[in-house]
């Protein structure tokens, strides 16, 4: 990818990607008034591209938005399966440096454990190391998680490489919270798993929401442990500092037609059918199998 090395010059002069980015952002806006409506349930011609190609030329290029905690990881990572495009998550790019002895890391627990967002220079640089590791092996497309963040990065973004769809996944907060309660991750294996049963009344308009816990085996049982950054104080900080930050980043992608939002209806099992659905992805059986 030559988007490695155009997206480490455009964080470092961002003013003239910016500039790009708005002019692409306007001829975008032109073609999709002038462009004939996508499918239904839509608002962008992009889906209808990508669902046209055949399975194997889907190297799609998708961003993936939602608060902390709402499934973007485990959506996107089977998205990744179906279509075989490499899933990048920024939080993955955090946790694996934080875990390493690289001069990054005290620096990061800080930032993480006080529940606060980690910067545009260390995300650009975890990013960018990221996407060479893949360019010399050979990878082609990505689905992004938990990248961009800002609207800075979204336009620094917009001016090396052409996002085809961005995929905003919401919940409801309070279940947000206890499902963020619920996360822990096996100390030998490292596998996510969550403890938490949700079960929310739906009222006063907001949606009923049931989730399943997500239990371990019982090898792992014994060698649970909590992220140090899952306390109610530090959840409901990071969705006030999130919700601050998304809505420009969502208008970013709303104008220029590529916003698709998806409200979850309760867990995987009720959620990835209906996404696939919207996704126009739902009549490939065999790959939901491959996916699940």
């Amino acid at each position: 990818m030559a988007a490695v090395q155009r997206l480490l010059r455009a964080a470092a002069s961002g003013g003239s990607a910016m500039a790009a980015a708005a002019a692409r952002r306007r001829m975008t806006s032109l073609a999709t008034e002038q462009a004939p409506s996508a499918a239904a349930g839509f608002s962008f011609a992009a889906e209808e591209r990508v669902r046209r190609r055949p399975m194997a030329e889907r190297n799609v290029q998708w961003v993936f938005l939602g608060c902390p905690g709402v499934g973007k990881g485990t959506y996107a990572s089977r998205l990744s399966r179906l279509l075989g495009v490499p899933h990048i998550a920024t939080g993955d790019l955090v946790r694996d440096e934080l875990a390493s002895t690289g001069p990054l890391a005290a620096q990061l627990a800080e930032i993480v454990n006080q529940g606060k967002l980690v910067s545009d220079e260390i995300i650009f640089n975890l990013l960018s190391k990221r996407l060479k590791k893949g360019e010399d092996q050979g990878e082609s497309g990505f689905i992004l998680d938990g990248f961009p963040r800002t609207v800075k990065q979204a336009e620094i973004l917009d001016g090396v490489t052409d996002i085809d769809m961005v995929v905003n996944l919401k919940l409801r907060e309070d279940v947000l919270v206890e499902k963020c309660l619920g996360r822990r991750i096996c100390g030998q294996c490292g596998k996510n798993f969550n403890l938490a049963c949700i079960d929310v009344k739906g009222e006063n308009g907001l949606p009923a929401i049931y989730m399943e816990p997500l239990l371990p085996p019982n090898n792992c049982m014994s060698k649970l442990i909590t992220r140090a950054d899952d306390t109610e104080e530090v959840v409901r900080n990071r969705l006030r500092i999130y919700n601050d930050m998304s809505q420009p980043v969502e208008g970013f992608y709303r104008e220029q037609g590529k916003l698709l939002e998806f409200d979850l209806p309760g867990g995987i099992p009720e959620s990835w059918p209906k996404l696939l659905q919207v996704l126009n992805l739902e009549d490939q059986e065999e790959l939901k199998l491959a996916a699940a």
